[in-house]
């Protein structure tokens, strides 16, 4: 394809390809969207792209994304302090509000434990976790790890630390298919698994 099109092209439907789930025909029509495109609309791409590397942050208190030191759930005064809901990614945080079933905080871990993966404890924010257990109001961590091995391993793990806080630890109900995962599952199954969530033994 190189001798077909221009270099700056090729680079551009390279850089397509590299998207997930964007095979080489897509990238191909992407990349003449954007040559065929008024140069304000695919200016606006470039900067929106540009924004999101640079203005998104980790939320410091939660790790959510965030364009402010704290992100808009941790300022809401309305949301209940009391209540911590662990997620693996960000993604998660959005499937839970749109249930609109959730008043609580959240605590992003950024991904789950899998020693195969190389990816220990101390790779997530867990530790930050358990000090805002102990340093805060919390009577309640619900956990919301994906219901498959590695999501309860890392829920189990959490649990196992926060024992000696004398908090409430409680999980998702399983409502949630087995070897699913939370980005996934639809309004009806979350909003069953927020009421119906157990404790954790």
């Amino acid at each position: 394809m190189s001798g077909v099109y221009t270099e700056t092209l090729n680079r551009l439907i390279e850089e397509f390809g590299k998207l997930p789930g964007v095979g080489p025909k897509t990238a191909e029509r992407l990349a003449f969207h954007i040559l065929k495109a008024e140069s304000a609309e695919a200016m606006a791409l470039a900067d929106a792209i540009r924004d999101v590397k640079n203005k998104i942050k980790r939320c410091k208190i939660c790790y959510n994304l965030a364009e402010q030191p704290v992100c808009q759930i941790c300022s809401d005064q309305r949301r209940d302090k009391t209540l911590i809901c662990v997620v693996e990614q960000p993604k998660d945080v959005v499937s839970l509000e749109k249930t609109g079933a959730c008043k609580w905080l959240y605590h992003v871990l950024g991904g789950h434990i899998a020693p195969l993966e190389g990816i220990e404890p101390s790779d997530l924010t867990i530790d930050k976790l358990v000090e805002r257990v102990r340093e805060g109001d919390v009577k309640e961590v619900i956990m919301a790890t994906n219901p498959n091995m590695a999501g309860d391993g890392t829920a189990l793990y959490i649990s196992s630390l926060l024992r000696t806080t004398g908090v409430k630890i409680t999980r998702l109900a399983r409502g949630l298919p087995a070897g699913s995962t939370i980005e996934y599952a639809s309004g009806k199954i979350l909003t069953d698994a927020i009421i119906g969530r157990q404790e954790l033994e």
